[in-house]
């Protein structure tokens, strides 16, 4: 029987919750880690009729993309909409697990979806994420050095882009004297010792931090490992939020927004004045993404497509570009499906299930 943990783990390979911004609230947010999983609901919103649909189903965990708890409360009455879905989950034995920012940063999360579904190719994040990065520098002896390498790289040491196993390596000699108590690898108590040793610098994703430091231990001769970790302004090449690509084609401005509301279909697309332009190079940033409007225009994007764009905020195109609000919903509508179709593909023995109550709270009088 699969337990919460266990799926929490599988998940947490697509969209590790260290990389979740710090406003957020993502992870297991109702539930024991321990408890039995008899199936699992896929949801964009966890809603109290979402959880009846999880009893129905026979499901006792619910993967949700927006946290159903996100600020602090400060009792649970049953008195909102927040506090009744809780006490339904909590009464039915029913687990919550959010995935959020984490999955709106991930390579292939939100904003790769979209992309997928626009035909947008290419693609790198509009705003990569920064102080991300992490370097490990570390003194190990000649004879150990391919052993420890080896142990670092199959904890995600070394990875960067495309390319794995990546390092670099300074020979040198160390110099330190054993006192007492010590259980030295080579030399005496109280005598100065020179080892061979090479200095090896790896970088890594600043979550994968516990597992590598793990391996450094459990596969370095020393008693006392020397080493160093900084962290980095480098950009993250495959982390962030939006994306950003090139359609195959170019097309008209009108077969665009043609194949935006018919790809990601709503009812409605709000957007700034068409400029008579063909459309090659595309942004998008799933859910609310105004603040990223300058970083899209900086990419020279023909056509920013987003959600919740205030009226005010569409100034900032300031022509060079079409901004396109499809809606906070319609946006990131195939999230589930992702989230459906990796868990599927990730848990054989085990029944998923997408949900199929639209939770969308705007409708369009039309």
């Amino acid at each position: 029987m699969r337990k919460v943990a266990d799926i929490i783990k599988i998940v947490q390979d697509l969209a590790p919750e260290a990389n979740a911004e710090n406003f957020d609230n993502v992870g297991l947010l109702v539930g024991e880690l321990e408890a039995n999983v008899t199936g699992i609901l896929v949801t964009l919103d966890c809603l109290e009729k979402v959880v009846d649909e999880a009893i129905q189903k026979n499901c006792t965990m619910i993967v949700t993309f927006h946290p159903i708890l996100f600020s602090g409360i400060k009792s649970v009455t049953g008195k909102n909409y927040v506090e009744r879905t809780v006490i339904k989950a909590i009464k039915n034995t029913i687990s919550i697990y959010a995935i959020h920012t984490n999955l709106d940063v991930a390579k292939e999360g939100v904003n790769y979806e979209i992309c997928n579904r626009l035909g947008i190719k290419n693609t790198r994040p509009l705003l990569p994420k920064t102080r991300c990065i992490k370097k490990l520098q570390t003194y190990i002896p000649a004879a150990d050095f391919h052993e420890v390498q080896q142990a670092l790289f199959k904890a995600g040491a070394g990875e960067i882009g495309n390319y794995k196993n990546c390092s670099f390596r300074v020979r040198g000699k160390g110099t330190f004297m054993p006192t007492e108590g010590s259980h030295p690898f080579i030399g005496e108590t109280n005598k100065l010792e020179e080892a061979e040793e090479i200095m090896l610098s790896v970088i890594f994703e600043d979550f994968k931090q516990t597992e590598i430091l793990k391996a450094l231990r459990e596969s370095h001769p020393y008693e006392e490992i020397a080493y160093e970790i900084y962290t980095l302004d480098n950009e993250n090449q495959d982390l962030g939020m939006g994306r950003v690509g090139e359609l195959d084609n170019e097309i008209s401005e009108e077969e665009f927004l043609k194949r935006l509301k018919e790809s990601l279909p709503t009812n409605c697309i709000r957007h700034t004045a068409l400029r008579h332009k063909p459309v090659k190079k595309v942004a998008v940033l799933g859910g609310s993404g105004s603040f990223a409007i300058k970083n899209a225009v900086s990419a020279r994007a023909d056509v920013f497509v987003t959600a919740d764009v205030k009226y005010h905020e569409f100034f900032q195109a300031e022509g060079k570009m079409i901004l396109a609000d499809i809606g906070h919903y319609e946006s990131e509508q195939f999230t589930k499906d992702l989230l459906y179709n990796y868990l599927k593909n990730n848990l054989e023995d085990l029944p998923i299930h997408i949900s199929e109550i639209n939770t969308n709270p705007v409708h369009y009088y039309y």
